[in-house]
């Protein structure tokens, strides 16, 4: 799964030869660029020297050697540049050049300082793409304040919606808003390129992100309902504010697990009531279920917690009642579904030895990516890029070492 030191692992998928650079630290910017490299692009992580990458030193270690990095900086390339001083920015703007794809977090005036704004960019090169994230976007009057992925997610309406209704609104235990703002980074750069290979009059695109904007897009139906109706949607638990099914909740089993029923058709909300040794006839329309939706989540809630949680998954399995246990990160490693589908592979690592992670996702069968390597060491591939990519001389090289600039 590992490749040797020039990187002859990577340029495996459907962006082999795609060039990117990324002025991104920490989840938002890098992730979208994962996405990226996971499927064959050459991404080109820029760190000052030193201390490199904030997420370089986040989340749990082992052995004195941080695991949230290993993923977080997979099949990419580490170089060092110091971008406070002139010539790494002169630098940084050969890497502009270089590139197809530029990725940035930095607020709007640092950008401005350092020549890495749209207009910068775009002058470098035409035809570039530039991806930049920030927390209220480069057209607000607040571009240039700070900005965080679960300050993204409380002004989404995500977190509002997030809890049970006597309880506290919540944010999910993970980089979420960070997260879904990479994803989206990652589909909007492939939508510029689908333009820049179709298009002769391309001019290179300017796509402005603000890490609200993503999970605001995707709770689609808050924003019409408060216009059209007047309302507020409030926090519901499991059940959803405005829920597509009469059944949807977590139950407790007998034996103390937690697991999830859903049931979004007319039928299936009766497979739930023959389960329970109702009369499928009282729940025959999608009106009757949602009125008795009070009584199908407490009948649930009394037969699941009579069962086991096996017993319980065979008996809606049987019935075509859709439901799953609710997974930990120990459920995810032993089941045989992630198994068969590959979605979990492992990877030698130069610290840790092997290591398993997520797979490349989605799964393409006639040219998938892989990953090749894990989080690469700081400045790994400076001799590779500066070098042989784009062209640096031995005295250039070595004037920008001594002046610690790379």
């Amino acid at each position: 799964m590992v490749a040797d030191e020039r990187g002859q692992g990577g340029g495996q998928g459907q962006l082999s030869g795609l060039k990117v650079v990324e002025f991104a630290h920490v989840v938002a910017g890098p992730l979208a660029g994962s996405m990226l490299a996971d499927q064959g692009a050459d991404v080109v992580h820029v760190e000052p020297p030193g201390t490199g990458d904030a997420a370089r030193a986040m989340g749990p270690v082992k052995d004195g050697h941080p695991l949230w990095f290993k993923v977080a900086g997979r099949n990419k390339r580490s170089v060092t540049l110091d971008l406070h001083h002139a010539s790494g920015r002169a630098l940084a703007h050969r890497l502009v050049a270089w590139a197809d794809v530029v990725i940035v977090t930095l607020r709007a005036g640092r950008l401005r300082a350092w020549g890495l704004d749209w207009e910068a960019v775009h002058r470098l090169n035409p035809r570039a793409v530039l991806l930049q994230i920030s927390g209220y976007g480069a057209t607000s009057t607040r571009a240039d304040e700070p900005g965080f992925g679960k300050v993204g997610e409380a002004r989404s309406g995500v977190v509002h919606l997030t809890g049970f209704a006597e309880g506290p609104p919540v944010h999910t235990g993970f980089s979420h808003g960070d997260a879904v703002t990479g994803l989206m980074g990652a589909y909007a750069v492939l939508a510029a390129l689908h333009r820049r290979e179709t298009d002769p009059g391309f001019e290179g695109e300017w796509i402005d992100l603000a890490l609200f904007e993503p999970l605001y897009r995707l709770i689609e139906w808050q924003v019409i309902v408060h216009d059209q109706l007047g309302s507020v949607p409030e926090r519901s638990g499991n059940q959803l504010a405005v829920a597509p099914a009469a059944v949807i909740n977590t139950y407790r089993s007998g034996d103390g697990e937690w697991i999830t029923v859903t049931s979004a058709t007319v039928r299936s909300v009766r497979n739930v009531a023959r389960l329970l040794g109702w009369d499928e006839t009282e729940f025959a329309t999608s009106e009757q279920q949602y009125a008795a939706r009070g009584r199908l989540d407490d009948g649930l809630r009394a037969w699941v917690a009579e069962r086991t949680a096996d017993a319980c998954l065979a008996a809606f399995a049987a019935a075509e009642v859709v439901a799953s246990r609710v997974f930990s990160a120990a459920d995810i490693a032993a089941d045989p579904v992630y198994a068969e589908r590959a979605d979990i592979v492992t990877v030698a690592d130069a610290d840790l030895g092997p290591v398993r992670m997520q797979a490349v996702l989605p799964h393409f069968r006639q040219q998938p990516g892989k990953v090749w390597r894990t989080g690469p060491a700081l400045g790994q591939d400076n001799d590779l890029v500066y070098r042989e990519w784009l062209g640096l001389g031995e005295g250039e090289l070595a004037e920008l070492e001594e002046r610690d600039v790379i």
